[in-house]
């Protein structure tokens, strides 16, 4: 079995990705990985060439900052990636620069990529999703943030990274368009990997999250909507959340340095729950049930 690794990246040292972190965290389960590196302000460059295995193949790419239509720009660049994989391999395991794989997970992933190698109606396997907020010693505790997504997929390239590149579906042809990217194809039959993805994108000191904020909105939004909506402050108000509860567990160990250069302070109470009736039901309804009402799912789960 062989398993390619790809991702993307541009200004992390800019915007303090942990993508040296994210990449070093799948090279166990992979073969090869391939770094997608965008043309950046910083160092970004020399960041990835400075890791230490010669599994990584870097592409450089120029990034469109014309393409503004629901992050569409994201996707077109995450496919640069993924159509560089070698085309011998199996499986794809796709990690955003600031996601990361447990290390206690990789033997659970290994064999839930062999199990389904040959079963061809498996298209990709979901992973749970542990979303930190404000600190890494929080982790965010409603609805409003996505709970699974695929990130192992086949090295099929009727496979592309849809709409913002959160997740994948599959076309009939090799070359959808633009609208298509945001609006069709067929969602993935897909098995539970039996792991979870480690997400640190909103764990920054406050003025780099605004920054980085400021610049991402911009991918979504067109200029009209930027000057009007993006608030002009220096800092990302961590206090704004609907509900957060503490992180008792252990960290991906590549983690570690990162998490004790933590240079701001964040706390949270965590019986506050700043949530709207309808939200507070649905809560109620899945703490007791696991079924999350209205959940949107990008995938089959079979």
């Amino acid at each position: 079995m062989k398993v390619s690794g790809f991702t993307i990246i541009r200004n992390a040292v800019k915007y303090d990705f942990p993508v040296v972190e994210s990449i070093c965290s799948i090279l166990p389960l992979c073969d090869e990985v391939i770094v997608g590196v965008g043309n950046s302000e910083d160092s970004t460059l020399e960041l990835i060439r400075n890791i230490q295995s010669p599994k990584i193949k870097i592409i450089e790419s120029i990034w469109d900052d014309s393409v503004r239509k629901g992050g569409l720009l994201l996707a077109k660049e995450t496919n640069k990636a993924f159509d560089a994989v070698s085309a011998d391999s199996d499986w794809v395991i796709y990690i955003q620069a600031d996601e990361l794989i447990h290390e206690k997970d990789i033997p659970v992933i290994k064999a839930s990529m062999q199990q389904w190698k040959d079963a061809e109606k498996v298209e990709g396997l979901l992973f749970e999703y542990k979303h930190f907020y404000g600190s890494y010693a929080f982790l965010e505790d409603s609805r409003l943030w996505y709970r699974r997504e695929i990130r192992i997929i086949r090295n099929d390239k009727h496979i592309r990274s849809f709409r913002d590149a959160q997740g994948f579906r599959i076309y009939n042809h090799l070359h959808p368009t633009d609208d298509e990217l945001l609006n069709g194809g067929h969602k993935l039959s897909v098995k539970h990997s039996g792991a979870s993805i480690y997400h640190y994108g909103w764990v920054k000191n406050p003025i780099v999250q605004q920054n980085k904020r400021s610049t991402f909105y911009k991918l979504w939004h067109e200029k009209d909507s930027v000057e009007k909506n993006l608030k002009d402050t220096s800092e990302y108000d961590y206090t704004v959340v609907c509900a957060l509860k503490k992180f008792d567990d252990a960290h991906p160990a590549v983690m570690l340095d990162r998490i004790k250069k933590q240079d701001w302070k964040f706390d949270f109470d965590t019986n506050k729950k700043n949530l709207s009736p309808r939200e507070s039901i649905v809560r109620f309804i899945e703490l007791k049930t696991g079924w999350r009402p209205g959940e949107y799912k990008n995938y089959k789960l079979i």
